[in-house]
């Protein structure tokens, strides 16, 4: 490397000119044409002029690339912000035989990329924080924002951004649109690319960045962290290396995770790797930059490197190791902090915006530990067109730690005179005055928050020092006098114009923003005076202009007030003072409206009731019944009090769909209503109790499923308005929709009383695990004399899956609205898209010796359609599956014996969770396929002691009184009364009664029928060996009588059939009987 260009300007230009020259490099120094006194351009050996102005000479890719060339240039230093990330300037150096002093073009594209440097550091077990990869429009930011909660917010963020431009964070749905386009604009004129994602944001959090080399041989080591805390609207202000405040277990696992994504991303030359640490402790990376950064002085400091000179000798092919830097950790000599000195004006309320005027003074401090980067001096006037960056005060201190560092630090502010143009110095001081940043309380949003204090402090500062700088306003030319007649538009702050909103002619509105103009990274609107018509405008896109500079002129015009008035009244999406108090209401019933209701479900690990009904339902399907009701409660508490505690009643019900994109319109309609625990512990109240009523009518009048979440604590006490007796109608109609639509219960939490009275007459039950169900509560209970028990205590999901309670077992309420879902599919018809297994595999899943057991879940999953078995009270009376599945699509029931538990004999528990789901597939249209392998019903006195002879003959019943058709394959065993059983009570009952090939027969089981039909003459039999041969000569007689072929041929079945061809032969059956599923 002999020539360098470095392509940037101000205090980085210089910082990278005197590191080259000392490396004995030629330097060529590049400037736009409006800066071409710029004072970076004296520390260079040649300067040359760029096309154009301000910031967009310093981004043109072409005209970079030909200067160096022009000048002989072998390498390119791109410096911080303009083109240093960028992939398309680093490609076009290696295209050219130029060194890019920086990462190639796939490093920068990749971690250029926020959305995909997030994914990298997933894939290489680094946290984020939650988010969603871009590019995202505002529909899915509203998504992902509804999905954190109440409490939750978000930080829009450009995809191709950094330094803070181009995000905004939001913290409800209302500014999701302005902040977007806010955003998009930002992040176009900054980058060129308007993409943005969207992450969770993450508050009360500390900024740690961890400094990385590598070179080209992959080796990579940290230069340990710089802490950034202190920010100003995202951005930094101070620097502090090493962080004062994280612990060195924390230290370490960032630093190993920089390391990991810098060897994973290919990073050459420094890169730094950011984090947000919470208060808990916990660290997420944000974004990489794989650059030089503005704060890398205190790294210098602190380890006595010349960062920029190692990036050169990187880029130069030099390694780690030539330069002694390798695998080593590098020591550290005390502390360091960076102050940014921006020309910036700070308001009373916090505003910021820049600073106009020449520097008449310009006086650093000097003395031990203090350095100055800056390409500031007296007679500098700030160029609005760029960042408002004057200085950087580096303070280095040895000994003493951090407050012997902070003092050092705001002696130097006080020593440093600047006058003739107002800057940030005194607000800095008083920054670090606070004892939230000396004890490491503050957080990023900490100066933002004390901003107000933060300006008063400043001002006294100031007044005390008697160093008010007396700024130089005066405009650099003379300005053109308003025309008679007109008015000026003038400008709010000093900034570069970025667009015109209103052309010459015309008609313009007081308040309407006529142009925007970008200033400190942010765009400001410029309000119209007053109404008039566009006269003229003065300047355009891309000019600089200070504050209170005319814009451009205006013809005030009387009489727009009236028409706006009449336009409005004619505007569509005019809002009247009703409908705004309507839609006021409305937005208090938003969970976004009840943080501490929010708090307290969150404090459990659970859901609002509007959330589950909103996962529940398809995207803008549910609309919403008796959103206004209130509690009755008037007489003892106010209007403003109900809303605040009752919202709803605490009962949200309506309609929506579900599965929608699969079943259509038709099929996905359904009836939801959840209970709001947050409203008086889910209790049912007088109109909740109506609200009720009136949906439970409109279900059944239109035929659709209900959901019901039913948390609660059954009926509640302190309605003062009406009597709550016991001729209530809710429980009777509720329990008339059994058998004629779909029930579903969801609980999470504790159901109890009336809502658990509810929840029992649903066909199915999903449960969280944290569930707990009874027809009383604790209350109820204490109150009987029963003693004394805790809501846990009562009706626990773990003995409630067992007895047969809960159909279905789920960790929360997001897997509890899946399940509910799965669970509806099967009622809502066929799908197209469904996978089946090879049915050739069903050849080999009953072993051929017929006494080994095997997995009758393996026989069903092989047999149903691949992903589409939901197994019902998997953990009561286990003897037997019950399931919903798909076969070609097409929805069945399923019953089969599990021959790993008792043989697969039908004990009470078995026979009852049968009978049951016969009664669910038969009410709700359901085709029933059985599986049969049984020894027969299971007998005994323990049994018996249980109802056997009841719970198996309501089997008989069941079978026999079945609608929809029912097809039955034996597997392996058929014997006695519990075979003809699981076949509606006859081989003859089902459509079809077939066998696979290890299909077995017999009034009872085979062994016991030889020990009972020849006891005598085994009994006669003296040698042991010679009786066991005589018992398995009369066995192997009974099975070859018995086996599946041999009852064939007696007609006794209808079939015996190749395994791998009984979905066929259930696809022909449900073929054959479409008819009269259509009528059922």
């Amino acid at each position: 490397m002999n020539g360098l260009l470095v392509a940037n300007r101000g205090e980085i230009a210089i910082r990278i000119a005197r590191a080259a020259r000392e490396l004995g490099l030629r330097t060529v120094m590049v400037h736009s044409t409006d800066e071409d006194g710029a004072r970076h351009l004296d520390f260079g050996d040649v300067r040359h002029a760029l096309p154009g102005r301000g910031a967009a000479a310093y981004l043109d890719i072409g005209a970079l690339v030909a200067a160096a060339r022009a000048h002989d240039c072998d390498a390119v230093h791109p410096g911080y912000g303009f083109l240093s990330e960028s992939a398309a300037f680093s490609e076009a150096c290696a295209q050219t035989g130029l060194t890019f002093v920086g990462p190639g073009p796939a490093t920068l594209a990749l971690l250029g990329d926020k959305a995909r440097a997030r994914d990298l550091a997933r894939d290489h077990d680094v946290p984020v924080p939650e988010g969603l990869g871009g590019p995202v429009d505002t529909g899915a930011i509203r998504d992902f924002l509804r999905g954190l909660g109440a409490d939750g917010a978000v930080m829009l963020k450009a995809v191709a951004g950094g330094g803070g431009r181009g995000t905004r964070p939001v913290r409800d749905a209302a500014g999701i649109e302005a902040a977007f386009k806010a955003c998009q604009a930002e992040a176009q004129a900054s980058f060129g690319n308007p993409d943005l994602y969207v992450e969770e944001l993450v508050e009360d959090a500390r900024h740690i960045e961890i400094q990385i080399l590598a070179d080209r041989t992959g080796a990579c080591i940290h230069a340990h962290e710089r802490e950034c805390t202190l920010q100003r609207n995202r951005q930094k202000l101070v620097e502090i290396a090493p962080s004062p405040t994280i612990e060195p277990e924390q230290r370490s696992a960032m630093t190993a995770a920089a390391v990991r994504l810098a060897e994973a991303s290919g990073v050459l030359g420094l890169a730094t790797f950011e984090f947000l640490v919470r208060p808990d402790g916990r660290f997420a990376f944000i974004e990489a930059n794989p650059r030089l950064q503005v704060e890398h002085t205190v790294t210098e400091a602190v380890t006595g490197l010349d960062l920029v000179q190692i990036q050169l000798q990187l880029a130069s092919g030099a390694t780690l190791a030539a330069l002694g830097l390798a695998d080593r950790e590098l020591p550290l000599r005390g502390m360091a902090l960076q102050a940014r000195i921006n020309a910036e004006i700070v308001s009373a309320d916090g505003a910021v915006r820049p600073a106009a005027g020449a520097v008449t003074r310009f006086e650093p401090p000097t003395g031990p530990g203090l350095r100055i980067d800056t390409a500031g001096h007296a007679g500098y006037r700030p160029n609005p067109a760029f960042d408002t960056l004057l200085a950087k005060l580096i303070v280095h201190s040895e000994r003493g730690g951090f407050p012997a560092l902070l003092a050092r630090a705001k002696s130097a502010l006080h020593e440093f005179r600047i006058e003739g143009c107002q800057t940030n110095r005194s607000l800095l001081a008083a920054l670090l005055d606070r004892p939230e940043v000396r004890d490491g309380t503050a957080d990023t949003a900490f100066a933002d928050r004390v901003m107000g204090e933060l300006v008063a402090a400043a001002t006294a500062l100031e007044a005390e020092a008697d160093q008010t700088a007396s700024a130089d306003l005066s405009p650099p030319s003379a300005e053109a006098p308003v025309p008679a007649g007109q008015q000026a538009v003038r400008a709010p702050t000093s900034g570069v114009v970025v667009s015109v909103e209103a052309a010459a002619g015309d008609t313009m509105r007081a308040g309407q923003p006529v142009l925007i103009i970008e200033a400190m990274k942010m765009e400001h609107e410029v309000a119209a005076p007053a109404d008039g018509v566009v006269a003229s405008w003065r300047v355009g896109p891309g000019d600089p202009v200070t504050e209170d500079q005319c814009l451009g002129t205006f013809e005030p015009v009387e009489g727009l007030e009236e028409a706006a008035v009449e336009a409005a009244a004619l505007d569509p999406d005019h809002i009247r003072p009703d409908l705004e108090e309507m839609l006021a209401r409305r937005a208090e019933l938003a969970d976004v409206g009840r943080p501490e209701a929010v708090a307290r479900r969150r404090s459990r690990n659970q859901r609002t009731a509007r959330e589950n009904v909103e996962d529940l339902c398809d995207p803008g399907s549910f609309m919403e019944y008796g959103a206004f009701n209130l509690a009755a409660q008037r007489s003892r508490r106010t209007p403003e009090e109900l809303r605040e505690k009752s919202p709803a009643d605490g009962m949200i019900a309506g309609f929506g769909s579900i599965n929608g994109d699969t079943f259509g319109a038709d099929a996905s309609r359904c009836g939801v209503f959840a209970y709001d625990f947050t409203v008086f512990a889910g209790t049912q109240g007088a109109y909740n109790h109506k609200k009720k009523d009136r949906m439970i009518d409109l279900v059944a009048r239109a035929g659709v499923p209900l959901v019901v979440f039913a948390e609660g604590g059954g009926g509640r006490p302190g309605e003062t308005d009406t009597r709550l007796g016991l001729d209530i109608p809710t429980f009777a109609r509720f329990a008339e929709l059994s058998g004629k639509i779909p029930l579903v219960g969801i609980v999470s939490g504790y159901c109890f009383a009336g809502n658990a009275a509810l929840l029992g007459c649903a066909d199915v039950i999903i449960a969280t695990e944290n569930a707990s169900i009874g027809m009383g509560g604790p209350a109820m209970i204490e109150g009987g004399g029963l003693g004394v028990f805790k809501p846990g205590e009562v009706g626990p999901v773990e003995m409630q899956r067992r007895n047969g309670v809960v159909d279905i077992v789920v960790a929360d309420e997001a897997e509890a609205v899946v399940a509910a879902k799965r669970y509806l599919s099967y009622f809502q018809g066929p799908v197209t898209n469904f996978e089946a297994h090879d049915p050739r595999r069903l050849r080999s899943l009953i072993p051929e010796n017929r006494m080994r057991v095997y997995d009758v879940r393996e026989v069903i999953d092989q047999l149903a359609d691949v992903d589409s078995v939901l197994e019902l009270k998997p953990d009561f009376g286990r003897a037997a599956v019950t399931a919903l599945v798909r076969v070609g699509g097409r929805p069945l029931g399923l019953i089969a014996n599990d021959p790993q538990v008792i043989s697969g004999a039908i004990d009470a528990d078995a026979a009852s969770k049968m009978t049951d789901f016969l009664t669910l597939c038969d009410s709700h249209g359901l085709p029933v396929l059985s599986l049969c392998d049984t020894p027969g019903f299971m007998v005994g006195p323990d049994v018996e002691a249980k109802g056997q002879v009841r719970k198996a003959c309501r089997l008989f019943i069941a079978g026999a009184q079945l609608s929809v058709p029912l097809f039955s394959v034996v597997v392996r065993k058929a014997y006695g009364l519990g075979a003809q059983a699981m076949v509606g009570g006859c081989f003859h009952s089902p459509f079809f009664a077939v066998a696979w090939p290890t299909g077995e027969f017999g009034a009872m089981g085979l062994e016991g029928a030889v020990r009972l039909g020849f006891r005598r003459e085994l009994e006669a039999i003296e040698d042991e060996a010679e009786r066991a041969a005589y018992f398995n000569v009369k066995l192997q007689g009974l099975y070859d009588e018995g086996k599946a072929l041999t009852v064939a041929e007696f007609m006794e079945i209808d079939d015996v059939i190749d395994p791998a061809s009984t979905r066929e032969w259930i696809l022909r059956g449900l073929d054959t009987v479409a008819a009269r599923l259509l009528a059922t």
